[in-house]
């Protein structure tokens, strides 16, 4: 018998839930909330779904877990160390569980949570044949220690550093590790690496496994960054157990309903990509385009208790928006428009430029070149002469900028700069677009580029407060 995983990414959020089966009966491994994708599959292999796991409390998404078990009847498995508000099935430390003709066993590995739950992945000989380590070993790195807060991230390091030789110990070099996080989520402690591992590669090339414990705590928690503001909605979501969701169109506005809302408290975010949006878009509106990190900085700005509305030209964006919303806990945005922005009679422009005119602009005295990068990115590279804000503090910053100055916004991709431009540009600001990768900047003839690796101290409580506020 051959037990075959499947791996369902999500790459917006940088995590990855998996489905395991036998060809009968399949298990599937922290779910995200759209279980539309999940069924699909399992219908597509003709598969009986025996049970429902999460490897963790999520704090980067709403699970689709529970829905999926209960649809289904099957049972769902979280860590008994977990106080949730719903029925489950509680799994202790070295619990085993028959998933038809396989079986899963549950080995407790705190570091990302205290009550983090990794499964071995058994064959029909109880072999092992992989594992489900979620947000503990991930490709290259470890699940970071501080959602929780500053005051358990020293303690959390320590126990992750020995939850990965854990793994490491119980397991044969052969085996393939699963993890969820590490694709681009904010949930890795450190950069992760490929798309697929296995306990030698982690031997070979994770800190965890590498160095001491008290050198890895140090390096983990200097090397932190900002996590998204969303983050601590989820956790609670995921303990009172997430109700199903509902991707049905939302209502339409008209031209003059959306001017409405627009001079309201309403916030309306354009989810056309930065190149439509920069050449006509509407005052008052904010761009983040659906086909970028969508949920993750939508996520991180948007005050949850204010009312959203969608609008794009192109119906399948304002769907695509809608999935990546409920995936953050934003269930039904109020209203959405669909149609082209030049049914409105005044629209404005964003004037675009790339690197190669930055060090003419640098010269100009009305010109700030803004990088909205987070601090570890500067810190790493930035352009000398330029002025750093992250986007996520550039709202609380305004009282920085000067309304006599043109800010030419850029940040890794362009993805973040025209969200912060069209946010500087509602509050009166004269903003120009650098709409290339910042690599294109290492390129740049003229222009003199800052470099520097991130500096390694050792860590306080108060340090790591100061990273996640």
């Amino acid at each position: 018998m051959t037990i075959e995983t499947i791996s369902i990414d999500t790459p917006t959020l940088g995590d990855r839930s998996y489905i395991a089966h036998d060809g009968r009966t399949a298990l599937v491994v922290d779910p995200q909330r759209d279980i539309d994708r999940i069924e699909q599959v399992l219908a597509d292999h003709s598969l009986e779904l025996g049970a429902v796991i999460e490897t963790h409390m999520h704090n980067d998404y709403v699970s689709g877990g529970l829905v999926l078990a209960e649809k289904y009847q099957s049972r769902y498995i979280t860590s008994a160390d977990d106080s949730v508000a719903f029925e489950r099935l509680a799994a202790r430390d070295l619990d085993e569980f028959a998933i038809g003709n396989f079986g899963i066993k549950a080995v407790h590995t705190p570091g990302h949570t205290y009550s983090h739950l990794s499964y071995i992945l058994l064959d029909e000989q109880e072999k092992s044949v992989g594992i489900f380590t979620g947000g503990s070993l991930l490709h290259g790195s470890t699940g970071r220690p501080d959602l929780l807060g500053a005051d358990h991230a020293m303690e959390l390091a320590r126990l992750q550093h020995g939850s990965a030789h854990r793994i490491a110990d119980l397991l044969q070099d052969s085996t393939p590790i699963f993890p969820t996080h590490g694709f681009g989520s904010f949930c890795a402690a450190t950069s992760t690496s490929g798309e697929s591992s296995t306990i030698r590669d982690e031997r070979q090339s994770n800190p965890a496994l590498q160095l001491t414990v008290e050198r890895f705590i140090s390096d983990t928690l200097a090397g932190l960054d900002v996590y998204p503001a969303y983050y601590k909605h989820m956790g609670p979501a995921n303990l009172a157990g997430p109700a199903p969701i509902d991707l049905s169109e939302l209502p339409r506005l008209s031209t003059d309903e959306l001017l409405k809302r627009i001079v309201g408290d309403t916030w309306v975010v354009d989810v056309r990509d930065k190149d439509s949006w920069a050449k006509s878009h509407l005052p008052g509106t904010v761009n983040f385009g659906v086909t970028g990190s969508f949920a993750t900085y939508l996520g991180w700005l948007f005050p949850y208790e204010r009312e959203l509305v969608l609008i794009s030209n192109n119906e399948s964006e304002l769907s695509l928006a809608q999935r990546e919303l409920v995936r953050i806990g934003i269930d039904r945005p109020s209203a959405s428009y669909l149609g082209d922005m030049t049914d409105f009679s005044h629209v404005l422009t964003t004037e675009v430029v790339q690197f190669s005119d930055v060090p003419q602009a640098l010269n100009d005295s009305k010109i700030v070149v803004l990088d909205v990068r987070r601090d570890s990115e500067r810190r790493a590279s930035h352009i000398v002469g330029s002025q750093h804000i992250p986007l996520h503090e550039v709202s609380n910053r305004m009282r920085e900028l000067s309304k006599d100055k043109i800010y030419w916004v850029h940040c890794a991709s362009a993805y973040r700069a025209s969200i912060a431009a069209s946010i500087m540009q509602n509050e009166g600001f004269d903003v120009v677009l650098i709409n290339e990768p910042y690599d294109q900047a290492l390129e740049a003839e003229g222009l003199v580029i800052a470099t520097g690796a991130i500096d390694h101290h050792p860590v306080t409580p108060s340090d790591i407060t100061a990273k996640i506020s």
